[in-house]
Formats: structure tokens, sequence, C-alpha cells
């Protein structure tokens, strides 16, 4: 096993997946991926330990790796907190939110963490880690990044376009992790770190824990073939999962599951207003766009870079198609989806979740297999969900413990200068 870059099409430049891990950004700008994706082993249930099946499931990639004989030990450590899927009457959610940022991002980063701080001590070298974020991204890193040994965090986030309690999550940091709050947009935040990683004069100590980073996507594709199943030996068929998606990471780590073999029917992407993909599938032609703000923040993006990969795994527009199914959702829709769901099954949704359910019952509904990824608490979003509901939403301890943290931050231009 070798990962590549997905600009690299003689793969020229062969890495290991803890060289790629580390490295973060190739060279040349593209992403890593790996040179194919393995069966799943025969043997692996989903009654396991979930750090166990973790590890079994990221194995091959991590064959005579540096990593590899650490990597039960990283899973069970990383990955502390439940996955639940959750009955609702007209379909199942799996609720991923149940980590220390209460997001799914908690998966990536810790493993990413984890793994990174290994790999340095070993090494005694040092990295800086850059992340953008539109939500949840650098809530998570931030945690799980916090005073971990050999390496520093800088957590971008555009202002004004986070809710209140993730911009809390972002500044309630010190020592090893500092916050910037952007003058721009999401897409800017992430165009300064790209071009941090092609400056020679920064690139040598920089990494990313963004869904570009290759350690993110691994652990989130794991999740996806536990939940799938799961739900199989629950339900008997196969799930259509339906992915509320932004740059796309989560969802191609779910189209990496189906590739393995995970016992996944149909995968279906759920965007709010930002309508880059639904758009291209329409057209065929791919138009990148500045982002659009919402009240699902954490999707607000118009130039998702994991479809870098996606075009990767399907390389032309009829197999695209194929795979892909995307709609948009409106603010309008997502509050009145939050609503019905809340008066319907007594369920508290946050607007990313809320854009899943929309295109559920707009375009899947009669489906009896439908599973619903919630990507973060609903109480994260507080100032949207509790006047939709008309109550307040019950705050999880872990959340609550850094929401009443000091705020840190320093407001900057777009220029990926002044991070340094």
């Amino acid at each position: 096993m070798y990962f590549y870059s997905t600009r690299d099409t003689g793969r020229v430049v062969r890495l290991s997946a803890s060289q790629a891990i580390l490295k973060g950004l190739a060279a040349d700008g593209g992403l890593f991926v790996p040179s194919s994706l393995p069966a799943l082993a025969r043997g692996l249930d989903s009654d396991m330990p979930y750090g166990q099946f973790a590890a079994s499931v990221l194995e091959p990639f991590f064959k005579d790796d540096e990593l590899e004989d650490s990597l039960e030990e990283i899973c069970s450590s990383a990955f502390s907190f439940p996955i639940v899927i959750k009955d609702l009457s007209h379909a199942s959610v799996l609720e991923l939110f149940h980590g220390p940022t209460s997001a799914f991002k908690d998966f990536g980063a810790r493993f990413l963490a984890y793994s990174m701080e290994r790999l340095l001590v070993r090494s005694g070298k040092k990295l800086c880690i850059l992340v953008a974020t539109s939500g949840d991204t650098g809530g998570a890193v931030a945690s799980a990044f916090y005073k971990r040994k050999n390496l520093s965090v800088k957590v971008l986030f555009p202002k004004g376009r986070v809710a209140e309690r993730q911009r809390k999550q972002l500044t309630c940091w010190d020592d090893n992790v500092e916050s910037f709050e952007v003058d721009g947009s999401f897409d800017d935040c992430q165009r300064m770190v790209k071009s941090a990683f092609v400056d020679h004069e920064y690139s040598s100590s920089l990494s990313s824990a963004n869904s570009i980073n290759l350690g993110r996507l691994l652990p989130q594709m794991v999740y996806y073939v536990y939940a799938s199943m799961r739900y199989v030996k629950e339900k008997g068929k196969k799930p259509v999962i339906i992915v509320p998606s932004g740059n796309v990471g989560n969802s191609t780590g779910a189209y990496w599951a189906m590739e393995m073999g995970a016992p996944i029917e149909r995968i279906v992407l759920a965007v709010n207003a930002n309508r880059t993909i639904p758009d291209y599938l329409e057209s065929g032609q791919y138009r990148p766009r500045a982002s659009v703000k919402t009240l699902a923040n954490a999707m607000d993006v118009g130039a998702p870079s994991n479809m870098e990969r996606l075009f990767n795994l399907y390389p032309d527009i009829e197999t695209i198609r194929a795979h892909l199914s995307s709609w948009s959702v409106s603010d309008d829709e997502i509050v009145s989806t939050i609503r019905r769901v809340w008066d319907e099954d007594g369920y508290v949704m946050c607007p990313h979740t809320a854009c899943g359910e929309y295109v559920r019952k707009t375009q899947l509904d009669g489906l009896d297999n439908v599973l619903l990824v919630s990507t973060a608490h609903p109480a994260k979003f507080d100032t949207i969900v509790e006047p939709i509901i008309g109550q307040k939403v019950p705050v999880p301890a872990a959340l609550a413990e850094l929401l009443g943290k000091e705020s840190h931050c320093r407001e900057i231009s777009a220029d990926y200068h002044e991070l340094f």
C-alpha cells in the first residue's frame, strides 16, 4: 500500500501512510489517496470493541508502516466515545456527535493527533498544524491536539460566519493552540492554508488537520463500515446513507467504505444553498464559486477540496452520476424541517442534519432503509434551534466545560503571512 497525489497521474511520488499524514497536502497541491482500496477483512464484526474494529479496517493501509504496531492502541485511545444509531418514525439517525466537542470531526481529529504525536516524538521533529474551519473542524482539532507533544496548532475561522457556541469552542484554548478570526469566508481561510503550504519559507514545518489530510479521512471511513454493518445486523437490509456535505471529506469516507465492500446501498449528499455539487451533476461542468452564508454554516463551502478525491475515484461525469446524487436545501427548508421532526418525533436536529432529513423527505420518501448522518449536537446551534422548537436544548457535559472557558483569538486579514 502506498499513497500518491491526485495530481500525480504517473504516481511518481509514493508515500507511506505515516509520511502522507505528516505531510498533509502533497507538494503539487493535490490530495493523498491510496494506491488501492482493499477489501474488508473476513471475520470483521460490528460486535467487536470499536477500537479493535477500527484497527482491523485500517490495517491494510498501515501494513509495514511505522504506525502498524501501534494502530489498535491509537484507535482505542482516540475513539473513546460511542456511536449511536437512533430510530425515528421514517428513518434512522447515525449520531456521530458524542465525542468531546460534540461533532463528527472528533473521530478524525483525535486519530490524527494521536498518530502525529507518536510519529513526531519518535523522530524528535516538531510540526505546526494549520486548520481552516467553517464551524466544527477547528474546535475538534484544537481539543484533540491541545498540549500534544511536538505539535502546535493555528485555527483559522471566518469572522461572523460561525455560531457563537462554535466560536467559543474555537477560541477557548491556550498553550500550543492559537485561534485567528479571519476577515473573509471559509474559502478564504482554506486558501490561506493552501498558500502557506506551497510557500517554501513555511512549508517544511507545516501540516494540515483539515479533511484534506489523509489521517482525517481514514477514521471517517471506518464509522461508515461499522454503521452499515450494524444497520444490516439490526434491520436485515443495506442502508441508503444521506451525508450532509460541505468540504466533502465525510462523504469521501463513505464512498471509500462502500468501495471496500461496506454494505451500503447508496450514498446521497445533502448540501445547503452552496450548490456547487448539484449544479455539477446537472450541467456536467464543475464550477467552484464563492461560498454563501447559511444556517448550516459548517457546510458553507463553495469550492469543496475533497471533490478532487472523488474525481480520482470516479474519473468521468457518467461514473460520477452513477454513484453520486446531491440536492440543495434552503435556510427556510432547514427551519421547517427542524420544526417538523420535533413535532413528529420529539427529536432535535442541528441545521446540517436537517438538510439530510429534508432531502430524505422530498427525494426519498417511502424508502424504509434510510440512515441519516447527524454530524453535530443541536446544542451547538442553540440560537437557531431553540427558537424553532420553543425550548432549551440540554448541553452535553463536555461541551458545557468548553463553553465555560475564557476566549482568546486574534483578528487578521485574509493574508496568510499574518499567521506567522
